[in-house]
């Protein structure tokens, strides 16, 4: 995992870390989001053409359980990769950022 500090041109809401992943995690995280943004688009165009409410409704549903489940493999990934390395190197710290992490996670 490389760290590095913040600068002023990155996102002000990000820890200003980076990680570098595998192709294997990289592209099926990118497959996933690619996926999602296919969702969000569909119901665009429902609502666009008028659809029923609850059938939006279903579909905003099925995007709400596609982004939780990019949440639990990118959880998991994380936990096997940034966590456990800064645990065997004696950074504790990281585990108050998972239960931070966790709480935000849970709202």
């Amino acid at each position: 995992m490389e760290i590095s500090n913040q600068t002023a041109d990155e996102c002000p809401c990000c820890s200003g870390k980076h990680k570098e992943r595998d192709e294997k995690e990289f592209k099926d995280l990118m497959n996933r989001l690619k996926r999602i943004e296919g969702q969000v688009r569909g119901v665009q165009n429902m609502l666009e053409n008028g659809v029923y409410c609850t059938d939006i409704l279903v579909q905003v549903s099925a995007i709400n359980s596609a982004l939780n489940s990019f949440n639990k493999v990118l959880l998991g990934n994380h936990l096997r990769t940034c966590v456990a390395e800064n645990i065997r190197n004696g950074n504790d710290e990281v585990i108050d950022e998972l239960a931070e992490t966790l709480q935000k996670l849970m709202k």
